[in-house]
């Protein structure tokens, strides 16, 4: 259950957008806030804790509309409507980009991170920033990373070790890295969108998945699933996108103001995505369908080192100078 804090932020009656001190006829900037999931996920609270906060700190001169559940543009369509100018802010899946820009797929490398707090140190980094605006040239600028969670993987079996997966067909996102990831483990990947989980898991399409805590609970995957392994392999996060050109052309200070209020919605949103995927947990271990195997440092690492040649295919196209400082972040400074 998401904290009171934040539900009582994006509950609070909205302050009027009334003209104020600009001309009668003068009407807002409007921003088209879409998104695919709930609106009680942080995500989906994000958008509304935005749309809060703009229409408070710039009365009359903002007004934003939040679109969720897929209900303005699904998931095949929605990054060519900001291109188009159709909406102008996103909040898609990290390996949604990888035919943007190539290096972003850095984030869907198995084993790289080794927490949350490894992925904040490099995402604030030089070259984390750096990400966010790789796609300009294509018109798409990132404003922020919006935290889900580590990923866990599920399957029909016990899994210890990296032989265990071998033969299982799991559910992936269409990324050629995470193609790749179980492809090295001699398992088969097979894409599957995110709604036919838990029927394809019940049937025996697949046999596994990846996901986070709370995206597993919420689509009730532990009633499916006998074992999850907690290897948080990799990373699920979304980036806040704009249109380039919608956003470099607002007046600056509408602009200071909205990246101001993205900062403060952010930190929000990824204490919030953290607080879930704890709950989440303990809800499927209290649920007691499901046996969760935790790893030993000496588990984990043979799986690290079973996925770490996906590292090197992926090199040239990620970097390896970004690679080399992605896995430096797992060292407090």
């Amino acid at each position: 259950m998401l904290k009171l804090s934040l539900k009582a932020l994006v509950c609070a009656v909205a302050v009027s957008v009334a003209g104020g001190a600009y001309a009668a006829d003068s009407s807002p900037i409007s921003i088209k806030f879409a998104h695919v999931v709930a609106e009680h996920t942080p995500k989906g609270q994000g958008a509304l804790m935005f749309k809060k906060l703009a229409e408070e700190r710039l009365p009359g001169r903002v007004k934003v509309e939040v679109y969720p559940n897929s209900s303005l543009f699904g998931d095949g369509k929605e990054m060519e409507a900001l291109l188009l100018g159709d909406v102008q802010l996103l909040a898609p899946s990290l390996a949604k980009f990888e035919h943007y820009a190539k290096p972003i797929q850095i984030y869907d490398l198995p084993f790289l991170f080794d927490n949350m707090e490894a992925v904040d140190r490099f995402q604030a980094s030089e070259q984390g920033k750096a990400l966010l605006t790789s796609m300009e040239g294509k018109g798409i600028t990132g404003l922020a990373y919006w935290h889900n969670g580590l990923k866990q993987l599920s399957s029909n079996k016990a899994m210890h070790e990296p032989k265990d997966a071998r033969g299982l067909k799991f559910r992936v996102q269409a990324s050629a890295v995470l193609d790749e990831q179980f492809k090295v483990l001699r398992a088969a990947p097979r894409k599957m969108s995110f709604a036919e989980v838990y029927q394809g898991l019940q049937t025996g399409v697949v046999n596994g998945t990846e996901n986070t805590w709370s995206n597993y609970f919420s689509q009730k995957v532990h009633e499916v699933q006998p074992f999850f392994t907690e290897s948080n392999h990799g990373l699920i996060d979304y980036m806040v996108i704009t249109n380039t050109k919608f956003w470099n052309g607002l007046p600056e200070d509408v602009r200071s103001e909205l990246d101001k209020i993205m900062v403060e919605v952010t930190a929000e949103v990824n204490r919030q995505a953290d607080d879930l995927n704890k709950e989440a947990r303990a809800a499927i271990v209290k649920a007691g369908t499901s046996e969760i195997i935790e790893l030993t440092p000496e588990e984990r690492e043979k799986w690290r080192e079973a996925m770490r040649p996906v590292w090197k295919k992926f090199e040239g196209e990620i970097g390896a100078d970004l690679i080399k400082a992605a896995e430096a972040s797992n060292q407090a400074q």
